[in-house]
């Protein structure tokens, strides 16, 4: 497809092709010399105009100060990110990026708010790599809500299996369970860990998350191998924020928790030899 025949209005990604393609012109810019300013290749420029390729973050903020677009690509990279997510989850990314409060039980995996890259691009790879990249910077992009001027409060409960299932390496945990206890610093995130020794509890059933709002009712969201589900009703949000509340006073406290992934980090995944002897630090 050539770039003059987008329909801006076909998706966000092809109405940021639209707009890179406009602007550079009006710039009087090959695709090699707004390449070379914004370091890289003047291919890569054309396929991001053709939207065969979804730019990244950092690319779109390089493209504002290279064009003098006063933060335009930053933000529309937002929602071309966004429109990245699977269809039936992106209704869930929209309501998670205004909650005023998240609560999360993870019962395999480190919630996607948390995840490292490298951990992300192992869990989204493992069936698939199909648009990797892409799909990756979606899951990244979703942690801006973190960073946010008022960040919502988060709360995370995580099973002891989360931090025992080795997912990628043990480069790959040990870097995640780094990341985890270097979130201990945000004033409005708190980590624990659900042990082994809880026995039966109850988050026996899976992984959810509930939402609260300062003005609208809550969700509960829950997953299935196939999609995503939402509900904001009420007997449902009673039942799962009884559940979180049971799982949080089984859970170890924030600092015991922070001392278990200690451990793990620096026993499990520690400067051990990978199985072809190379180092994982």
């Amino acid at each position: 497809m050539r770039s003059r025949e987008l329909d801006p209005s076909a998706s966000p990604l092809d109405y940021y092709g639209y707009e890179l393609r406009r602007t550079r012109e009006a710039a009087g810019l090959t695709l090699a010399q707004l390449g070379s300013i914004v370091f890289c290749t003047g291919s890569l420029i054309g396929q991001i105009e053709t939207a065969a390729k979804v730019p990244q973050r950092d690319f779109s903020e390089r493209l504002d100060a290279a064009l003098g677009t006063d933060g335009l690509f930053s933000r529309l990279v937002g929602l071309v990110l966004r429109n990245q997510l699977p269809g039936w989850f992106q209704p869930y990314a929209e309501m998670e990026a205004r909650a005023g409060y998240i609560y999360t039980y993870q019962a395999q995996l480190v919630d996607g708010l948390l995840q490292t890259e490298a951990y992300a691009r192992t869990v989204l790879g493992v069936r698939d790599e199909t648009d990797l990249d892409a799909r990756v910077a979606a899951r990244l992009e979703r942690q801006r809500v973190l960073e946010q001027e008022q960040p919502p409060a988060v709360w995370v409960v995580l099973n002891e299996a989360v931090l025992h299932q080795e997912v990628g390496s043990r480069a790959i945990m040990r870097e995640q369970l780094a990341h985890l206890l270097a979130l201990r610093e945000r004033q409005w995130l708190d980590v624990q860990v659900l042990p082994f020794g809880a026995g039966a509890h109850a988050g026996l059933m899976g992984s959810f998350a509930i939402l609260r709002f300062d003005k609208d009712p809550g969700i509960v969201y829950t997953e299935d191998f196939v999609q995503g589900h939402m509900t904001a009703n009420p007997q449902t949000l009673k039942e799962g924020s009884v559940r979180y509340d049971q799982l949080q006073a089984a859970a170890l406290s924030a600092e015991d928790s922070a001392a278990l992934i200690s451990r793990m980090m620096e026993g499990r995944y520690g400067n051990e030899p990978e199985s072809d002897g190379r180092a994982v630090a």
